[in-house]
């Protein structure tokens, strides 16, 4: 990727790469500090990234996973919208058109160009979730048809010219929100992160000068491309395939098929999404810029885990979906519910799985576990809205049991919001909150537990959850089982309980949303674990003692030792 001839010393190209990853994160911590909403102050749901001036990613700083590669896309689509030459010194560009900014509208992506005098030697980003834009309906809209009913739409708009906001614009956000100040409030918190990456960048230029820090980019860049390439080279040539299923698509009640072809040739990574369903007419079509995303993010975690991310890195791929497939939306099919482009990362290494099951994890509980509770508050007359993502199981692998209860790789570096604080600023109180026994895939490696979590309502609200995993299991490998499917029971131990996934409901005091997410699948054959390791299973809470039994043919004695003769009687059968 190299174009500067320049020689450089590799401790000046440390030094500025550290720079550059040092200012990604003091931009990370000026939005966390001046945010409005929890979502981004908690949950840490943003992404934030640093580009040179052919818009090369040179440091990153940790939020959702999602989204640092969706702002590779939209800043492209947002300047052959704009037009670099139509840029001034202080201009902040604001987009959220999801076809071009490569997620749904709640998600707007703000870019500004950094300036050495008149030339542009970079670009700050940052995208980060609102609380409402104008959709249809407030906090999640599941079953748009168009996008038109997703909310107001900026294509690539200068909210901000030559330093100064557009009040008129501004005004136009107020209008179209539900939540006006928390709206605006994040919009300026999204600035501030802005700046402070502008400053940084042309402190670092006029540090070292322009030159200095091309050339030391350019190493950094091939640094990052050779080591991606390398671990390419160390894994098995060949193509393989694979299909999942999300619930439905908010309108229609059938499933909706994500389907990959995944190829290893020498040191290139390709991945072809052609033969997932077509796009849908509910909105879990996903943009094609969030369906490279996806695929960045399954390369990146078998050739640079361990290393902050760089445009080299992502060199060896390529990224296969017509248009009107489901990845890879369309103008005007909506889009808002995304959750084909998370879920999809698991697809991606199911396929890979085949070639070398003993490089990839089984299958995670498989989904987000996304509730939201919203309404009035009685006392000031404002609308509160918060939301909380849960953790899932994780896969076994070869080596070792999955992990419990963690958010899922597509929203690593996402945070669940604190009990505190959900209960001080939303009218429910969070009764239980444990793991879920028996939920793990069984396997000579055991898949992680899901979680268990209740809301008891102290107030008339509105809640709703986003889940798309509950209808078909997730996978194990070499023997292993899938672990349970994710499950939202609305007013458990009532006649009106109901196991659901997906809703939108409104609760009265007293009422129980219970959310239950899936376990991470098993590895290896169940009846291949050692009866102690199930036996402490069942002693930590992981499983019970019928299904120590069933799922692994351990059978315990009244005092809870393994009554070895029966296990192995058992297991025999």
């Amino acid at each position: 990727m190299s174009k500067t001839t320049a020689r450089i010393d590799p401790a000046t190209v440390e030094v500025v790469r550290n720079y550059l990853h040092s200012a990604a994160n003091e931009m990370q911590r000026t939005l966390i500090r001046s945010s409005y909403n929890t979502t981004i102050y908690e949950m840490l749901d943003f992404g934030i990234s640093i580009y040179d001036a052919d818009l090369n990613l040179v440091a990153d700083s940790p939020g959702l996973t999602m989204f640092l590669g969706a702002n590779d896309y939209s800043i492209r689509k947002g300047l052959e919208y704009v037009g670099e030459e139509n840029l001034d010194p202080g201009d902040i560009v604001m987009m959220n058109y999801p076809y071009w900014s490569s997620a749904h509208t709640l998600d707007p992506c703000l870019f500004s160009p950094v300036f050495d005098g008149d030339e542009i030697i970079g670009y700050t980003v940052v995208r980060a979730h609102w609380r409402d834009i104008g959709a249809k309906d407030a906090a999640y809209v599941h079953d748009s048809t168009e996008v038109y009913q997703e909310g107001i739409l900026f294509p690539g708009t200068k909210i901000y010219k030559r330093g100064e906001p557009d009040e008129e614009l501004l005004e136009l956000l107020r209008f179209n929100s539900r939540m006006p100040n928390a709206v605006v409030g994040d919009l300026k918190a999204q600035v501030a992160s802005i700046r402070i990456g502008r400053q940084r960048l042309q402190e670092l230029h006029e540090e070292h000068g322009t030159e200095t820090v091309e050339a030391a980019v350019d190493r950094i860049l091939d640094h990052g491309e050779n080591q991606a390439r390398e671990a390419l080279r160390e894994l098995p040539d060949g193509t393989w395939t694979a299909e999942d299923y999300i619930d439905d698509d908010g309108i229609n009640d059938e499933l909706v098929k994500m389907a990959v072809e995944v190829t290893i040739d020498g040191d290139d990574f390709s991945v072809d999404f052609s033969a997932s369903s077509d796009q849908v007419e509910g909105p879990v079509n996903v943009p094609i810029g969030m369906t490279q995303t996806t695929s960045k993010l399954a390369l990146k975690t078998l050739t640079t885990p361990h290393e902050p991310s760089n445009a080299g890195q992502y060199e060896p791929l390529s990224v296969i979906a017509p248009e009107g497939n489901l990845f890879h939306a369309t103008p005007p099919a909506p889009t808002f519910t995304l959750w084909p482009s998370m879920l999809g990362v698991e697809v991606i290494y199911k396929a890979l799985a085949k070639g070398m099951p003993e490089r990839l994890p089984a299958a995670s509980g498989g989904d987000l576990g996304a509730v939201m509770v919203w309404g009035t508050d009685p006392d000031s007359g404002r609308m509160f809205m918060e939301g909380c993502n849960e953790g899932v199981g994780w896969g076994a692998t070869k080596d070792q049991d999955g992990e419990d209860g963690l958010m899922h790789i597509s929203e690593t570096n996402v945070q669940n919001t604190p009990i505190e604080v959900l209960e001080h600023k939303a009218p429910v109180r969070l009764e239980q909150l444990e793991i879920r026994p028996d939920s793990s895939g069984a396997g000579r490696q055991r898949g992680g537990a899901g979680v268990r979590r209740d809301y008891r309502f102290l107030e008339r609200a509105k809640a709703l959850a986003t889940v798309k995993k509950t209808k078909t299991d997730n996978w194990g490998i070499d023997g292993g089982k899938p672990g349970a499917r994710n499950a939202v029971v609305l007013r458990p131990d009532t006649d009106q309980a109901e196991r659901t996934g997906t809703f939108r409901d409104e609760f009265e005091p007293g009422e129980v949303v219970s959310n239950r997410t899936g376990g991470g699948g098993g590895y290896g054959d169940p009846f291949d674990r050692p009866p102690e390791a199930v036996r402490e299973d069942v002693v930590d809470g992981y499983v019970t003692r019928d299904g120590a039994r069933e799922m692994y043919g351990v059978v315990l004695t009244d005092d809870g030792s393994v009554d070895h003769e029966a296990t192995a009687e058992r297991r025999d059968q």
